[in-house]
């Protein structure tokens, strides 16, 4: 439709809108847990300049696995609390989400048709990411009535096939063509969203009421942290919409928004279940973590590594002095061949640092990895010989720093590579002092002394220093991934501890 206003001049156009934050009401259903409805959008809005405002149509029990309980209040209650933003704020754009029951429909129709705001988007919320019927079946008229007061509606794969009474598209084509029915079906713009569909891009299209298709296309974000993203890019269209008066940038720029919001919804840990988006990453980003709080960060992230890698046999084989030389031997053979891929990752590092001192710090490191690899071959793998090609953990962990060292920016490749830094200094830390109690000659003992050196611990401060910086320097998205990095390096580091055992088992097992 071409919406029109019952005042034209005691209201802005798109044009003036844009030199001020638009002011939004959000009509939908409250989300305790802060994923969605109302509490999404407000965020939403707020992310893209809005003034947000909300009027409640639903009360849910629920949290990032599922919706217990939904009370609607009574019809004219919402109908009082949208005539009294009505009656004294001037409204841009109208985002509406979770509508109870058909009464609340009729209520918001009726508002809808005597305000007729410049901008209205319906996101029929029929069914939530959890799985939860949120809408009675029999309510599906009175959703359908709304159509004509609505200038885009946001279905879902599955709601596009609910309100047009169809099976669910089972393909991209399948769905658009849904998408040109419903609007020419009802004259109104309809955004088919793909994020249903299987598939590496993640495909959406704007579909206006001529049938005219502006697609928009992103790369699918591996995330278990979807709960909300209808709401959130619905509530994000009405805003930008209010700005710029321009669906196709609206859509477009809402999207955009909505990867980053993905991208960077792992720092949030919130819930068990499908968790929230993080609808404020831009300012989130932009708040550079001070001095040393993104390494002591990692560092508790980090605990349950630490803790598995002290309860590990051959950790406490090895300072008890027990450990069968056979499994040392395959620890020193695989500590080579990670050594030389190692080196490489740090020369990496070298070559993407920011600084001059960087730059030397990781060429030492690579060069010292070499060194250290000689070492082992000359001294100790000469005591302990033993054929051993490149185990799985071996292989797998040099896999992720390649790959992080090959696509990722400066401070993903230093997070990446810290683990092993920061864990083995640790480890040495307290086995050295365990070694220092040992009473007679310990079989491993020059071994340990190696651990207990102070260039090694220094190296290391200066490793988390460096990370430190490189997180301040870098956006909340990319500190997003040098965490994740962290994370599964961290854990590799768990495992190579553990190769020996796993892949020989116990000596008594062996011929």
């Amino acid at each position: 439709m071409t919406a029109t206003t019952l005042f034209p001049a005691a209201r802005e156009t798109p044009a003036t809108t844009a030199r001020r934050h638009p002011r939004i009401v959000s009509i939908a259903g409250s989300d305790p847990s802060g994923g969605a409805g109302i509490q999404a959008d407000i965020k939403s809005i707020s992310a893209h300049g809005g003034y947000a405002m909300a009027a409640i149509t639903a009360l849910t029990a629920q949290n990032t696995r599922g919706v217990q309980q939904v009370h609607v209040p009574p019809a004219a209650f919402l109908r009082a609390q949208l005539d009294a933003l009505s009656a004294d704020i001037t409204i841009d754009a109208v985002k509406i989400g979770m509508l109870g029951s058909a009464e609340v429909m009729e209520a918001v129709g009726g508002w809808l048709a005597q305000t007729r705001p410049a901008a209205v988007v319906l996101d029929p919320v029929m069914v939530a990411t959890s799985g939860d019927v949120l809408m009675p079946p029999e309510a599906l008229a009175a959703l359908l009535a709304l159509l004509p007061h609505t200038d885009l509606v946001t279905p879902n794969i599955p709601e596009l096939g609910a309100l047009l009474g169809r099976p669910e598209a089972g393909d991209w084509a399948q769905a658009v063509a849904q998408g040109r029915e419903l609007a020419a079906a009802h004259n109104v713009r309809v955004l088919v969203k793909g994020g249903h569909l299987p598939g590496e891009a993640c495909l959406d299209a704007l579909v206006e009421a001529d049938g005219t298709v502006h697609e928009f296309t992103a790369p699918r974000i591996h995330t278990a942290n979807t709960h909300g993203t209808g709401c959130s890019l619905s509530s994000a269209v009405a805003t930008l919409q209010a700005q710029t008066g321009d669906w196709v940038e609206s859509v477009r720029t809402a999207k955009a928004w909505l990867v980053g919001a993905l991208e960077s919804s792992a720092v949030l840990e919130v819930g068990a279940g499908a968790g929230p988006v993080n609808h404020l990453h831009g300012l989130w980003g932009s708040a550079a973590p001070a001095l040393d709080s993104f390494s002591r960060l990692l560092w508790n992230d980090c605990a349950p590594q630490r803790q598995a890698i002290f309860g590990l046999e051959f950790i406490r084989e090895l300072a008890a002095g027990t450990l069968h030389r056979d499994h040392f031997a395959y620890y020193l053979a695989q500590d080579a061949l990670y050594l030389g891929a190692y080196s490489r990752v740090l020369a990496r590092a070298s070559a993407l640092a920011p600084t001059e001192a960087e730059q030397k710090f990781w060429a030492s490191g690579a060069q010292g990895c070499l060194d250290v690899e000689l070492a082992l071959h000359r001294d100790w793998l000469s005591r302990y010989p033993i054929e051993s090609p490149q185990g799985p953990v071996t292989k797998h962990y040099v896999d992720h720093l390649q790959a992080v060292a090959f696509a990722g920016t400066y401070g993903e490749v230093v997070a990446a590579v810290l683990p092993c830094y920061w864990l083995y200094a640790e480890v040495g830390r307290v086995l050295h002092a365990d070694y220092l109690r040992y009473d007679g000659a310990h079989p491993y003992g020059s071994w340990l002394e190696t651990y207990a050196d102070d260039d090694f611990a220094q190296a290391t401060a200066t490793a988390i220093g460096f990370l430190d910086g490189a997180a301040r320097n870098g956006s909340g998205a990319e500190r997003a991934r040098m965490r994740e990095a962290f994370a599964h390096s961290a854990q590799y580091e768990v495992d190579f501890f553990d190769a020996p055992h796993r892949q020989l088992g116990a000596p008594a097992a062996r011929p």
